[in-house]
């Protein structure tokens, strides 16, 4: 399921649209497949299936796994991490709905970190710093992070870019505006997701 085009503002266009990554399936699915396995060791013993203890775990666990794995499901549907030419959106939720919006040149810093086994399976925590009430967001079970965290600077970029051709004529707060933005891309560049020669060109434009 795609994330809904009502959500956006005119001339908004979606540039990611993520579900959660799918290991968030693993705890659901390894309760199943603990039910389905502990039911076929009951199974073999006694030559069937007795009313015991060990027969009602085994109906317990799939059970409680089965409905857990379409809770996960349904879940996972409706949560989307969205980066957008304008924004970053986080919505999740079936009944009760939450969600996360940073404008894009809102945005400080953008981290991730993978362990040894998230990097394996690709996934990953997203880290943004802004300049919103939150401060910091950090988002869970993302797929390939490392991509998601450069497109959020292409689109930072981007957006500059926009800003400084609408804004780049104004006189006073207009100067203070294209230096704040050199500010910024001159921190995209520290942090490898700009080239020099990147750089060098937004600067132009900036200054242009």
């Amino acid at each position: 399921m795609t994330f809904s085009p009502k959500n956006l503002t005119d001339n908004e266009t979606v540039a990611v649209d993520l579900h959660p990554h799918w290991w968030n399936f693993a705890p659901p699915a390894g309760t199943l497949l603990a039910g389905v396995v502990f039911g076929i060791w009951r199974l073999t013993m006694d030559g069937g299936f007795a009313s015991d203890a060990m027969s009602y775990i085994a109906i317990g666990l799939l059970i409680v796994g089965a409905v857990w794995l379409v809770i996960r499901y349904v879940k996972w549907t409706t949560t989307h991490f969205v980066i957008t030419n304008r924004r970053i959106i986080y919505r999740t939720g079936v009944i009760a709905a939450h969600g996360v919006e940073i404008p894009l040149e809102r945005v400080n810093n953008v981290n991730f970190s993978q362990t040894i086994f998230e990097r394996l399976v690709g996934a990953g925590d997203l880290l943004i710093e802004s300049g919103g009430e939150d401060g910091q967001s950090r988002f869970s079970d993302i797929r390939d992070p490392q991509h998601v965290q450069r497109m959020v600077h292409v689109k930072m970029e981007e957006a500059m870019s926009r800003r400084a051709g609408g804004e780049g004529g104004s006189v006073g707060g207009g100067a203070v505006d294209i230096a704040s933005q050199l500010e910024r891309l001159e921190g995209l560049m520290e942090r490898g997701a700009l080239t020099r020669e990147e750089f060098e060109l937004q600067k132009r434009k900036l200054l242009g």
